[in-house]
This record gives structure tokens, sequence and C-alpha cells, in this order.
């Protein structure tokens, strides 16, 4: 299915869509854009409607909207727009559900259900993104009771909690997601999806930075712990373009929470880094780690975590701000000290 809108200055959108409304390409003038990774339709709360914002930095560029158009565009206010110029972001295309939702027709007959049934099918098993492995409901629930089972039997199977994250994980990304294009800097994250690895940061040149920046703690925290940002695996499960980068951004950004937390890579650090990503993301997969966690402590370890190490991350945990609003890749040169007052990160205990 698709749907066209011409625009005043000529420029022709078209939207193609299947049956459970997730976008598949958007054209312009006829030429496929194909950046358009998080762009998808949701179904809008009023239940006849689907709205979908363009936030693409590839969109944004000016255009009349002709009054004539149809569907009705709307700004992200829902205010209808008129024939002045109007960047695209920020834009909704709304139109409605026709025999989709609340249809008191009664000449749906049993082919139409059998014929949209058969697009779903289609459409459940056509991959959103790269990497992406379309699974149902039956499917993830076998992936997250194996996934769990060999993280807590092995906790150095990081495939394994990768797959628990993804699989577990919807509910969670979605109040990450919200929380993000909320602020403005996380917005400005969603918008640009930069990747943190060693061909999209200048490991060489962060290790050049003063002491006491953010850059040259990094490449520190890398090298003291042989520890590479490559080794990331990339997202598979997660149904969403959009929510499966929110994933990747929290999985490469997590030696940088190590960094930020002052905390090693050992057991103790791992849990107390896992307290704070579970308060602050909500992430079923962390909280299992954090709780599953514990249970591998030597004594000593388990005293001085009990007494030291969990009560400072349930703080900080609780009272800093979100770590997965901040752009890493424009603070490299922030000084350490800096970034911890802003962020109301109480300073690491002693190790």
């Amino acid at each position: 299915m698709g749907c066209v809108v011409y625009c005043s200055s000529g420029t022709r959108l078209t939207m193609f869509y299947n049956s459970f409304y997730r976008f598949h390409k958007l054209q312009v003038n006829g030429f496929q854009v194909n950046s358009l990774g998080s762009a998808y339709f949701r179904i809008a709360g009023d239940g006849y409607h689907i709205s979908h914002n363009l936030s693409e930095k590839s969109e944004e560029r000016e255009i009349k909207v002709s009054l004539e158009a149809s569907p009705h565009l709307t700004n992200k206010n829902g205010i209808k727009l008129d024939d002045s110029s109007t960047p695209v972001r920020d834009i909704h295309i709304k139109y409605p559900l026709k025999n989709t939702l609340h249809s008191n027709s009664n000449d749906k007959n049993s082919s139409d259900k059998g014929h949209n049934t058969e697009e779903e099918k289609v459409s459940a098993s056509m991959p959103l993104y790269k990497d992406h492995i379309p699974t149902n409901y039956c499917q993830k629930s076998i992936l997250s009771l194996g996934a769990a089972a060999a993280a807590i039997l092995d906790p150095r199977r990081h495939d394994m909690v990768a797959v628990l994250g993804e699989t577990t994980g919807y509910r969670a990304l979605s109040r990450i997601y919200s929380e993000m294009i909320q602020d403005e800097e996380g917005q400005q994250i969603i918008l640009d999806k930069p990747r943190i690895n060693s061909s999209t940061v200048d490991l060489t040149y962060l290790s050049k930075l003063p002491e006491g920046t953010l850059g040259h703690y990094y490449v520190k925290f890398l090298d003291d712990n042989k520890v590479t940002p490559d080794s990331r695996l990339p997202v598979q499960f997660v149904d969403d373009p959009e929510l499966a980068y929110v994933m990747q951004r929290y999985r490469e950004g997590h030696d940088l929470f190590h960094t930020i937390f002052g905390m090693p890579t050992n057991m103790l650090g791992e849990v107390a880094v896992k307290w704070i990503e579970a308060i602050q993301t909500g992430l079923p997969m962390c909280y299992g780690a954090a709780v599953f966690g514990p249970l591998r402590f030597r004594p000593k370890q388990r005293q001085k975590y009990l007494q030291v190490y969990l009560p400072w991350a349930l703080r900080v945990g609780k009272s800093a701000k979100l770590v997965m609003n901040i752009y890493f890749e424009k603070r490299w040169e922030q000084p350490m000290c800096e970034l911890r007052d802003e962020l109301c990160i109480e300073p690491p205990p002693e190790l």
C-alpha cells in the first residue's frame, strides 16, 4: 500500500507501508531516500489515524505545503499547515485509516481478512534495518529463556546478555527514546545517530588531549582494561529501527558509562554500573545482572559491595541525569570533573 503527498513546491513524497503500518521507504520526486531507517508509522491515540514525525536530517528541506494535499499535513502540535514555507522536520503526515480500526462497515468479508493475514506474515518476516532478525512473541520468549539461562550459568557470555537485553527491553527502550527526544542533546543524538567504534572515534586524538578531559579518561580506561570499542555486537532482535539504535547507543556507550562513573571492569565495578543503568534505563537485563551478579562474590567482595558500592550506585542511579542524553562525541575536551558536576554524579568510592 502507499500514500502520495504532493506539495505546492512540486515535491512529491511517496510513503510505502504495509498492514502493520511499518515504514518501508520514502521517495522524493521519484528518488528513493535510503537513509530513513528511523521512519515508520505509528497508530495515533484516537485509533483512526496514523501519524509519523519526519525527523531525519535528510528530510530537513524547505517546502510549501499545499492546502489541497491529501492526506492532511499537520505540525507536531496538530495545527494544520498553510501555504507558508515550512521545514519538513516536525511535520506529521496524518491520514485516515480505512477499513482497519473501529470500522462499522459490514462489507469486510473473510477474504479480506485472509489477505490481511498474509500481509502481516510477510511484514513480520521483513527486516527493518541491517542485521535485523524478525521474530514473533513466541520466538522472543524462547530466546529470552535460553539467553537468561546461559547468561546466569556463564556471565562471560556477552552474546547471550545482548540477546536477553534485546528480547526483553522493548518497553524500557521506548521510555528511553521518549526521554531522549524530550531533551535537546538527546534529540540531537537520535537525529544524528552517531556510532562509537574505532572507525568513528579518533582514539589517537583523544590520547593526546589534556589529562582530566573526558577523551583522555576514556582512552586510559580502554588501555587499562584492555578493551576496545569494536567489541559491541550489532542489535538484531529489536523490531523497531529507532529503538534498535537506542539499544546500540546504550551498548556502545557502556565503556563511557564506566569512565564517567569511575568504575573498573571487575565484578564489583560491573555490578555497580549495572545498578545505575537499571535505575536510569529500566532495562530488565540490567536489573538481572545487578541482582544475580553478586551471587558470585567472595565474602570480602560481598561485604565491600553491601557497605560501599551498592549504596553509592543506588544514590547515583537516582540522582544523576540520564547519561543516554550525553553526546559524548561533542564533549571529548570537557573536563571530567565539570561533566560529573553537570550530571550530578557523586564521586566514585575509593577503589
